[in-house]
């Protein structure tokens, strides 16, 4: 048995069996740039597959060796990868520039950086593991931009045909001399290695003498500003400065170029990947370092906290709470993970959980006073009571103790809109009620929010909050 196979005899002990089933037929019969940064959502999707599950698998997959995770950071305008990691501690919490864009953007890990999967050379050796050979146009595809933009072939042919007017690739230390007609239309040109570009303002006067401009590429100091030229011939003059071949093209920036940029699709984000239980389990040694901050601009947080475990301790004796207490661990902690959260930690009898969206959250929420209940059902005792707090907003990933961890304001008001629970109900913030997801649940369930004004300790002003009765 190859190391290989011997890898896949251990996914399938770890992951979905239809999983690793799907990933061994993609790595036999899929063309290269399908096993080059892959698209787990994208994935899931195609082979009919969980989400969870798919994500869950990858994770395993690029555990044992199978694939390489990378962390690239996405420009918002444009979807191209201004930077790529091969670990999240490689991510900086400072500005990227996009060339293309012109614009400079703070890297928040929502939807800016996507997590890609990529076929490891020594399971099958494909073409992106050599980037610099690949041609113009795949680059573009493969490397350029990330998994969220809808590049066919269809999108291959629009980019080729109606955006570019030339395209070319240029050896290191070599030069080349291109003859345009400029139109009257805004121009770029572009190279996506050292990520650099030049602008045209094409206007005035069509003119039939021969304009005249020069472009040297340099990785340290990639070349960006406007120039103004009027429509007509132009000779461009272009030197690669930098150590590795460069792929210089010239765009029409008009709706061609829009529209294809335009068309994306979901992507598996590094705020998802945070969020996830099988990611903080598998790699728990891939933290933020002690200095790196990472911000997210909404988060859902989830606390609980068993309410007078003290008292079920002397009232039970400690063997039997402990087992109490420990069901009910279980208990939320698997919810949890199935309703697409992750746990951040558990302090004494409390857990603080995370959630992508405000719904899920909510969901676990319903669920875990169902289980506490039915729990008590099972012992004919009123003993397991679970104080639930939910609350969305802006937050830092950080390193606390060693540990994957939030920090700000937001975690600050979700431990303390817990505290506002003495029985079963569950407290939700403002922030969390205005989902639509959120309201669609409780309409379904019949179950009317009370809404009221609270104190919350340490938080200066008053808060509305809901009280799921």
């Amino acid at each position: 048995m190859s190391d290989t196979q011997a890898h896949f005899a251990v996914l399938r002990q770890t992951a979905d069996p239809a999983f690793a089933d799907a990933l061994q037929q993609l790595i036999a019969d899929g063309h290269d740039r399908e096993l080059n940064r892959i698209n787990a959502l994208e994935f899931a999707d195609r082979t009919g597959l969980d989400q969870e599950k798919v994500i869950s698998g990858f994770l395993h997959a690029s555990r044992l060796g199978l694939f390489d995770m990378s962390w690239n950071v996405l420009c918002p305008g444009c979807g191209g990868v201004l930077d790529a990691h091969t670990t999240l501690k490689s991510l900086r919490h400072d500005d990227y520039n996009c060339a293309l864009c012109a614009a400079g953007y703070e890297a928040s890990v929502d939807e800016q950086v996507e997590v890609a999967f990529t076929v490891s050379p020594r399971v099958r050796h494909i073409a992106a593991h050599d980037p610099n050979t690949l041609p113009i146009w795949e680059y573009f595809r493969q490397m350029f931009w990330s998994s969220g933009i809808e590049f066919d072939e269809s999108s291959v042919s629009t980019l080729i045909n109606e955006v570019t007017l030339e395209g070319l690739e240029l050896p290191a230390g070599e030069k080349a001399i291109l003859s345009l007609n400029l139109p009257n239309q805004f121009i770029i040109v572009f190279e996506p290695v050292t990520h650099s570009a030049h602008f045209f303002a094409v206007e005035g006067e069509p003119t039939t003498e021969r304009q005249q401009f020069s472009i040297a590429f340099n990785k340290s100091h990639a070349p960006t500003g406007t120039s103004t030229m009027r429509p007509g011939p132009l000779r461009l003059s272009l030197e690669n400065h930098a150590d590795v071949r460069v792929l210089p093209s010239v765009w029409i920036a008009g709706d061609p170029l829009h529209k294809l940029l335009g068309k994306r699709k979901p992507i598996l984000t590094a705020k998802r990947m945070l969020s996830n239980q099988t990611f903080r389990d598998v790699f728990r040694a891939d933290n933020l370092t002690v200095d790196q901050r990472l911000k997210i601009t909404a988060l859902t947080f989830l606390f609980t906290d068993l309410k007078g475990s003290t008292a079920l301790y002397e009232r039970v004796g400690d063997l039997a709470a402990f087992d109490l207490v420990r069901a009910h661990f279980h208990a939320l902690l698997e919810i949890i993970a199935s309703e697409r959260g992750a746990v951040v930690k558990t302090i004494g009898d409390a857990v603080m959980a995370t959630f992508i969206r405000p719904e899920h959250a909510l969901s676990a929420g319903l669920r875990m006073r169902a289980a506490m209940k039915q729990l008590n059902t099972e012992r004919g005792k009123e003993d397991l009571v679970v104080k639930i707090g939910i609350h969305e907003g802006p937050c830092l990933a950080v390193t606390l103790n060693e540990r994957q961890d939030y920090f700000g304001q937001t975690v600050n008001i979700a431990a303390r809109v817990q505290s506002l629970s003495t029985s079963q109900e569950i407290h939700l913030t403002q922030p969390v009620m205005e989902s639509a997801a959120v309201a669609g649940i409780l309409d379904r369930a019949a179950i009317k929010p009370i809404q009221k004004e609270a104190a919350l300790r340490g938080i200066a002003d008053k808060l509305v909050v809901y009280e799921i009765p």
